[in-house]
């Protein structure tokens, strides 16, 4: 019983509890990997199109781009966003006159992280959507007049997303388990509060079955979600 009450004042809501705490880490994991996806979704999109594209440097330096990040580990690509953008940034503004010292918080760090790796996955998501459309789509809106343009948006896109969101729904898992890796640039995401309530407390096991059993029910969410919207597109 001893146990079971140092539990519960462990997990109290209080300021001697954790609960707040590991509430608002599950909040700022949340929303750096929301973010990070619907921009690198965006950005996948563009890549994607690109090397669909006829312009072949474009397409070659799209490929590159997705060679070289799907290659380097996502912490190395947090390492080096996060020593490196303060000093690119301050190069940029030292052009300008301006000498001071500039630093770009984690949670940006992480935004652009995410982002970066989102957008290298859900670009060959992309093309494989496309590739999996019949060719008698790209036909039927040219038999119909249609400008490249307008068939694109009109017939091709829809096809490309709803052949696109099983791997997207991947790509949003991928997304909120590489907010873990946040914490080494001491991002307070979950995991970091995870570990700090662990040290504090005594209790690093307690705390990290916590943990599991929160991402485990996010990603359970997150599937069934995806799940229910591939149903609704597939509809009729």
């Amino acid at each position: 019983m001893a146990g079971e009450a140092s539990l519960l004042e462990i997990l109290a809501w209080g300021d001697q509890g954790w609960s707040r705490p590991l509430l608002v880490g599950l909040g700022v994991t949340v929303a750096c990997a929301s973010l990070g996806y619907v921009l690198g979704v965006g950005l996948g999109f563009a890549l994607a199109l690109a090397k669909l594209g006829r312009n072949r440097w474009v397409a070659a330096a799209a490929n590159a781009y997705t060679t070289v990040v799907r290659g380097v580990p996502p912490l190395l690509v947090i390492f080096l966003l996060f020593f490196g953008t303060n000093g690119a940034l301050m190069w940029i503004a030292g052009g300008f006159g301006y000498n001071g010292y500039i630093e770009v918080d984690a949670f940006t760090v992480g935004v652009m992280a995410v982002t970066l790796v989102s957008a290298s996955y859900s670009s060959e998501v992309f093309r494989g959507a496309h590739a999996t459309i019949p060719g008698g789509q790209f036909e039927a809106f040219a038999a119909l007049g249609l400008r490249s343009l307008a068939g694109l948006c009109l017939v091709i896109m829809p096809q490309m997303f709803r052949y696109a969101l099983p791997g997207l729904g991947n790509v949003w898992i991928m997304a909120i388990k590489e907010t873990t890796l946040l914490s080494v640039i001491s991002l307070a995401e979950l995991m970091r509060v995870v570990g700090l309530a662990g040290r504090t407390t005594g209790q690093p096991f307690f705390f990290y079955g916590v943990a599991a059993v929160v991402y485990l029910v996010l990603v359970a969410a997150s599937s069934r979600a995806f799940v229910a919207a591939e149903r609704r597109m597939r509809w009729g």
